[in-house]
């Protein structure tokens, strides 16, 4: 009898002692990155919006040589956006590189959408860092695309990364973001 007692008083306190081990991990407060590139700034704002909602941090990926309005041009074949966008291997140079990046635990990733895609430079950002163990997030503004193919891209780009679902975001209130990231 004696050592039945022992043995229920050794479970009891292995039990509380996983549960106390759970409920640290579930207080550990996760730490937010908000990256984003915007070339006509819609991007940025809803950056900015999303930064304040998760109280995460905001890193602008800023291509090394900016774009001109010349470089957007969709409709002419030759402009830089055009040319980059034909070639799945372009890998534009980004500045501003962030030394902390194993310190985040989520990223949100927000780009405009390009030719129904996620620009090239958001490879050049994905293959910039070690997101081993961390959550990412795509997000997106679009003139009439939606986000699918861009997360679909993404995706099967970078298999090893665990993607949350992306969203489209254009003009999205504070309190549909919040509502977002609450569902996430």
């Amino acid at each position: 009898m004696k050592k039945l007692i022992l043995a229920m008083a050794a479970l009891l306190t292995i039990s509380l002692s996983a549960c106390s081990q759970s409920n640290k991990k579930e207080n550990k407060q996760m730490k937010v990155l908000v990256a984003y590139f915007s070339a006509s700034g819609v991007t940025e704002g809803v950056a900015k919006q999303l930064a304040e909602v998760t109280g995460g941090k905001l890193h602008k990926i800023q291509p090394e040589q900016p774009y001109t309005d010349a470089d957007l041009d969709w409709r002419d074949k030759q402009s830089r956006s055009s040319v980059e966008m034909k070639d799945k291997s372009s890998r534009p140079a980004i500045t501003n590189k962030l030394t902390n990046m194993q310190d985040y635990d989520v990223v949100y990733v927000g780009f405009p959408i390009w030719w129904y895609t996620a620009p090239t430079i958001i490879n050049t950002f994905m293959e910039a860092y070690d997101f081993n163990g961390k959550t990412v997030i795509p997000f997106a503004t679009s003139g009439g695309s939606s986000i699918k193919k861009a997360c679909e891209d993404l995706k099967a780009a970078y298999p090893e990364v665990n993607w949350k679902e992306g969203k489209l975001l254009n003009r999205a209130s504070k309190q549909e973001l919040e509502a977002w990231v609450k569902g996430l």
